[in-house]
């Protein structure tokens, strides 16, 4: 599994020349509502297994969570499921607020 640090998916969320990542929240809908990175999709943690059919498993896929312990979790259920492409983000969301948007709630 790959790991990302915030400024670096910034980074590659403002590359024009690379695709964007399927990014993959998998917080609470409260905590989604609170804030969340533009274009990411909100499939709570205890959703995945029945949705897991909804993810595109030749997908570069970024797991979103507050801190980075949820996303790990899922990112590694991904791959045990046959998704080569999975990527967590160290820090969650907090690093997100902290490193890249100040002005982002944070929780």
């Amino acid at each position: 599994m790959q790991h990302l640090t915030a400024p670096e998916l910034a980074a590659w969320l403002a590359d024009a020349g690379r695709p964007a990542p399927f990014l993959l929240d998998v917080r609470e809908n409260w905590e989604f509502e609170t804030c969340q990175i533009a274009g990411s999709t909100l499939m709570p943690m205890n959703s995945i297994p029945a949705r897991i059919d909804d993810l595109d498993e030749e997908a570069e896929i970024v797991c979103i969570c507050h801190h980075g312990a949820r996303s790990l979790q899922v990112a590694a259920f991904l791959e045990r499921n046959g998704f080569g492409k999975v990527i967590n983000l160290t820090g969650g969301i907090h690093a997100w607020a902290v490193n890249v948007d100040p002005a982002m709630p944070k929780y």
